[in-house]
């Protein structure tokens, strides 16, 4: 098993890089040590895809990508580099060609669209007293508070922006679905992950923060890919 290849860990909307602090200890015990977690603006995806394929080019040999959320349609626009083995999906977004997490969003709306709020700079906000629910009921109340006191907000934009040539048309590719998720509608990610006809596809009973609430599980996925592409 070749344990050298680095594993790169991309953030989704309302969190940073610090919402993967339970995977990279589960991925550091099982002795995969190139794990580095990249921090996005979350300005445009252009931006943003910019700074992954910045961090991607800075690795020695192969390379996979885990994308949690929006961070799925990161990994999707950037995953097109000669060193990228595969990518994985963790409750993400996985658009096509030409279409947004925002086109996807609106055809199955999820739960807790409601809570999402707009500032008067432009960015996107899920309310302070309703993240718990919305984002990651199946945490305790400290870890979901602290969650939602660093929530990292994108630029209403964002959401419009479209995939160029999705990478996982030509990489080999894996899914996790939340089934519990109530920001991407699980709907939407059954859709999304059978279009990919993915190596696999674990369906997990979590809400959107799977990488958090089932580490063990997401790692076991992860683990899984980067044997697969060694």
């Amino acid at each position: 098993m070749e344990k050298t290849m680095t594993i790169i860990l991309v953030h989704g909307f309302w969190g940073g890089a610090a919402h993967w602090s339970k995977v990279i200890p589960e991925l550091d015990r099982l002795g995969y040590h190139n794990v580095r977690a990249v921090e996005l603006p979350l300005t445009s995806l252009a931006d943003d895809a910019g700074r992954l394929r910045q961090m991607i080019a800075q690795q020695e040999g192969k390379v996979l990508l885990v994308g949690h959320s929006y961070g799925g349609a990161v990994i999707t626009e950037a995953g097109d580099m000669p060193n990228v083995a595969g990518l994985v999906y963790i409750a993400a977004f996985a658009p096509d060609a030409g279409e947004s997490p925002g086109a996807i969003t609106e055809k199955n709306p999820p739960a807790a669209f409601s809570a999402v709020e707009p500032d008067s700079d432009g960015y996107l906000w899920i309310n302070f007293d309703k993240y718990h629910e919305s984002f990651c009921q199946d945490l305790d109340p400290e870890a979901a508070w602290v969650m939602s006191v660093t929530q990292k907000a994108p630029l209403g934009s964002t959401f419009g922006d479209t995939i160029t040539a999705p990478a996982w048309k030509k990489k080999p590719c894996w899914y996790q679905i939340s089934t519990a998720d109530r920001m991407i509608n699980p709907e939407n990610q059954k859709i999304m992950s059978a279009r990919m006809e993915p190596k696999k596809v674990i369906s997990l009973d979590a809400g959107h923060a799977s990488l958090a609430s089932k580490p063990i599980e997401v790692t076991q996925l992860i683990v899984e890919a980067v044997e697969a592409v060694s």
